[in-house]
């Protein structure tokens, strides 16, 4: 099976065709509903891919626990939550691995991990977040992500921001140091940004090589009640929700994401907990949100890489 994606602007719709997860793969699990509380209207999505006919442009509602933010899967023909399959990152990060596992990887706030690294391929992900004096954690969200590939280095980030207005734009992009004002779709040899909405919402693709959507989001007063985060008005924590899809990994990949998309990975996370969580925080951390220095490190060692850089 393959993937069919269509990218659309705001007001339109994702389009996807999921893998069959196979017999051995577990599916991706649904949140259940958030609490009653302001009514939300949920988003219309339908399938725009002609080789579906039968859920060709059939319309449907997402569902109640992601309302805004789903897609439907032409292959089911039934809407799916975006942060429920395979390389989904969203949230207080919570990661959907790419054997369909879920797990949540909570590292520390104003530090920079590894999230997947593989001799032509190398992402961290900076995590901004808050102390709650009640847990021995922070609570985190990925404000950015630095990507390397070949001699390039691609960041792609959420501004701070205090009062969250969805029509102005959130997200700070920059290619080899140079910023970019995404009017409409910018390219550069093997690199196309598209947006995927009028505002705060991208696709990344590299040729053969991977493709990921960003899109920026606010900690809500609801969401930030529900979870206790306590967000006070001078910052509402805006951060980044991912998907990644990789056309081409070694079976060396490693990092947070990236060790399982290995075909021998087996998973020591204790599955049976409510939050099941991925420790050995210290081999992921990196000293920068381009820099290769994890202890998992992968990437250059097929050729010589020489790159560096700062969070914005």
């Amino acid at each position: 099976m393959f993937w069919a994606i269509e990218s659309l602007v705001e007001g339109q719709e994702n389009v996807f065709a999921l893998p069959d997860p196979g017999p051995d793969k577990p599916a991706p699990p649904v949140k259940p509903a958030p609490p009653p509380g302001k009514p939300v209207n949920p988003k219309k999505v339908r399938c725009r891919s002609p080789m579906f006919p039968t859920c060709y442009n059939q319309w449907h509602f997402c569902p109640a626990e992601c309302a805004k933010n789903c897609f439907v899967d032409c292959v089911s023909c039934k809407p799916v939550c975006s942060c429920n399959f395979p390389g989904a990152v969203c949230q207080d990060p919570r990661f959907v691995g790419g054997d369909g596992v879920t797990f949540y990887f909570h590292g520390r706030k104003d530090q920079d991990f590894c999230l997947l690294t593989d001799p032509n391929l190398h992402i961290n992900g900076h995590f901004i977040g808050k102390r709650n004096p009640k847990l021995t954690r922070d609570f985190t969200w990925v404000q950015s992500i630095g990507i390397l590939f070949d001699n390039h280095k691609l960041l792609v980030g959420a501004k701070k921001t205090s009062t969250w207005d969805d029509k102005q734009d959130h997200i700070y992009i920059s290619f080899d140091n140079t910023p970019i004002t995404l009017d409409g779709n910018y390219q550069n040899s093997s690199l196309l940004i598209t947006r995927t909405r009028q505002t705060n919402g991208i696709a990344i693709e590299v040729q053969n090589s991977f493709r990921i959507t960003a899109t920026v989001v606010p900690i809500g007063e609801h969401e930030s009640r529900i979870h206790g985060y306590d967000i006070t008005n001078d910052d509402c924590f805006a951060h980044l929700e991912l998907g990644f899809k990789f056309y081409k990994l070694s079976d060396e990949v490693d990092g947070v994401l990236g060790q399982t998309y290995r075909r021998n990975y087996v998973s020591k996370i204790k599955m049976s907990s409510n939050m099941p969580v991925m420790g050995d925080i210290p081999k992921y951390s990196s000293s920068g949100i381009f820099a290769i220095d994890c202890v998992v490190s992968k990437f250059g060692h097929l050729g010589e890489t020489s790159v560096t850089g700062e969070v914005f």
